[in-house]
């Protein structure tokens, strides 16, 4: 299966294993991400023992598989009560958008265009995207994926009666890949689905997948939970799926993941498929994340706290040599000075084994629970180190901004003409998903010009120029300036260091 590579601002997000691809046909895209595998096999969930009724006005199953059913509640045994009440709060989300295409592909090089003396011959074409989303308050509060309205100057939201609104972006979330959408619904209260709380969410336990699979309407499948937190499906710090064997299609990205009480358990986004269809395999948002990403577009910004330090997975090996019985937890591999786990006393070579009682297993899953929490509270970590395990409360702060913010485009004539540039700091660190430590000059767009040419990429870190290290904007000014037309340059990209001498 031939499967295109998902960018985010900053990063190339690349799995060895997995690739989220989108799936398009003619000029509708259906964003539902698609994860192709050439390893992955099929899922074999195991089926649960008992089936819960999903109404409590319903009796339950009979234990024996060959037990006739004893009253008609039971032959008429059904999940409608549940649907007819959460169903309605589930919408299409439609965005359209303008893309402009060259013509004629050869007009693109520069040197033809140099020679010959001619401009690219451009062309509009309308492309929409289709996906799914969730009402989750009365006044039209609308959260569904980021991939799904990414790129759309005009974005629609279609209700399961089929009016039809146009919607407004209080955010959009990358590190999520969440977005949180307004309609107005001129003073009626729309229906809603309740957040659930998806830590009490059980191996086993019967849910809803509701969407828009396809463009072909409003579609309900059932399934079970069949994993929790799945860290190894995308290269987001914060991604941390339930995994169920309900439907799961491409136009289903943005719907609900409903338990059998009626409440939202997860936003679906993602599949395992070697043909881009239901493979049994689907992965959704947990609602926990998804309630915080709306709290913060309805009060001023997704503001994501941070632990101050980064770490790896404990592997069989790092166990044995710092006395854990098993692996499990992170090990800290470095700590910010004056950061929120600096000051609860932890240190380099501390394991994370816990945060609030719910294990973790590798820095994504650490990153997803602190991610739940808020600014200035606190989360008691259980952690090992020295030979003994203990408790640690930690009080959870913002990622300072040092050096301050500094977004600037470079001009003049040298290597990096026409990209845009910003400062690393934590708090632009955390939210371009780079290492904890990382420190420089981090290109955001390497613009059209120049840069483009000489192939700087998003998210390469500009280290040092003719041997002076680059800590900001200004020093990357200066330093480019003062090169004398030959510039020695040290790039950081993707954690390996390129050397490169360019003259002009």
């Amino acid at each position: 299966m031939r499967a295109a590579l998902l960018h985010s601002e900053g990063k190339t997000m690349i799995n060895r294993s997995m690739v989220i691809a989108g799936v398009i046909g003619g000029l509708v895209s259906l964003a539902g991400y698609q994860i192709a595998s050439q390893t992955a096999e099929p899922s074999h969930a195991q089926p649960a023992q008992a089936m819960p009724a999903p109404s409590s006005s319903l009796k339950a199953l009979p234990q024996a598989a060959t037990a006739v059913p004893q009253s008609a509640a039971q032959v008429q045994l059904t999940f409608a009560p549940i649907v007819r009440r959460v169903a309605p709060a589930v919408v299409n989300v439609y965005a359209r958008s303008i893309v402009r295409q060259q013509v004629n592909p050869l007009f693109a090089d520069p040197l033809f265009q140099q020679f010959f003396g001619v401009s690219p011959e451009m062309r509009q074409r309308v492309q929409q995207s289709l996906g799914s989303g969730v009402i989750v308050r009365g006044d039209g509060v609308v959260i569904t994926n980021r991939h799904v309205i990414e790129g759309g100057q005009n974005i629609i939201v279609v209700l399961a009666d089929k009016r039809e609104f146009k919607a407004r972006v209080l955010l959009s979330d990358a590190r999520t890949d969440l977005a949180v959408l307004k309609i107005d619904p001129h003073g009626e209260q729309l229906p809603t689905i309740q957040f659930g709380n998806s830590d009490n969410v059980q191996v086993g336990d019967l849910v809803l997948a509701i969407g828009d699979p396809f463009g072909i309407g409003q579609t309900v499948t059932m399934g079970i939970v069949s994993a929790l937190a799945r860290t190894q499906v995308s290269a987001s710090d914060y991604q941390f799926f339930i995994q169920t064997d309900a439907a799961i299609n491409p136009g289903n990205s943005g719907g609900a993941l409903v338990t059998t009480d009626g409440k939202l358990a997860g936003i679906n986004t993602a599949i395992v498929s070697r043909t881009g269809e239901n493979a049994g395999v689907g992965f959704a948002i947990p609602a926990n994340l998804a309630r915080r990403v709306v709290e913060g577009a309805l009060g001023g910004g997704f503001k994501v706290p941070w632990i101050g330090a980064s770490g790896q997975a404990v592997t069989s090996d790092v166990a044995q040599s710092v006395g854990l019985g098993r692996p499990g937890g992170v090990i800290l591999k470095s700590v910010y000075p004056g950061g929120p786990a600096s000051n609860a006393g932890l240190r380099t070579g501390d394991v994370v084994l816990a945060v609030d009682g719910a294990p973790v297993d590798d820095m994504q899953s650490l990153n997803y629970r602190i991610a739940t929490r808020k600014p200035g509270e606190n989360a008691r970590l259980h952690v090992h180190a020295g030979g003994g395990t203990r408790e640690v409360e930690l009080r959870l702060a913002l990622p300072p901004e040092n050096p301050p913010r500094d977004v600037s485009t470079i001009g003049g004539r040298n290597p990096l003409t026409g990209a845009k540039v910003e400062n690393l700091s934590p708090a632009v660190n955390t939210e371009l998903q780079l290492d904890l430590m990382a420190h420089g000059v981090v290109v955001l767009s390497p613009g059209s010009s120049i840069a483009a040419q000489q192939g700087f990429q998003p998210g390469d870190i500009v280290r040092a120029i003719n041997g002076a290290e680059i800590h900001s904007v200004s020093e990357l000014n200066r330093a480019l300036a003062n090169a004398g037309g030959q510039w020695d340059m040290i790039i950081d990209r993707g954690g390996q260091q390129i050397h490169v001498t360019l003259a002009g």
